[in-house]
């Protein structure tokens, strides 16, 4: 089973930046892909970014695309999305989540994917 642990949330002016980080641990966690996903009051869990298992794949929404990275340490077991430029639209409940699989991830099929951590909360303010 894996594990995931997400941090860094917090409240930033429009225009800042937060660097979220999702904890992976468990037996094999290095053969899953992880994904990054937000969850806004009132609206669907939504993919942000992805990345596969090795790290040399990677995908991003239009809306994030130029101001989001992801990146994968499998040395430190932690996959980081630093998030610049914020807007208010970016507010939102950021979940990781970990696959065997890319695809499930980058097409947000929310219900099928492996494993899930708690949320982090991300507050822009404008």
């Amino acid at each position: 089973e894996v594990q995931l642990q997400a941090s860094g949330g917090g409240l930033v002016q429009a225009g800042g930046s937060l660097r979220l980080s999702c904890a992976v641990t468990g037996f094999g966690s290095d053969d899953y892909a992880i994904g990054w996903f937000r969850q806004a009051p009132g609206k669907e869990r939504e993919v942000v970014s992805c990345v596969s298992s090795g790290g040399g794949t990677t995908y991003y929404a239009d809306s994030v695309k130029g101001r989001f990275t992801i990146r994968r340490d499998n040395a430190k077991n932690t996959v980081f999305l630093q998030m610049n430029s914020l807007k208010p639209e970016d507010t939102a409940v950021y979940y990781c989540a970990a696959d065997r699989d890319f695809d499930p991830l980058v097409h947000g099929l929310v219900y099928g994917i492996d494993y899930w951590g708690q949320g982090t909360q991300v507050t822009v303010s404008s």
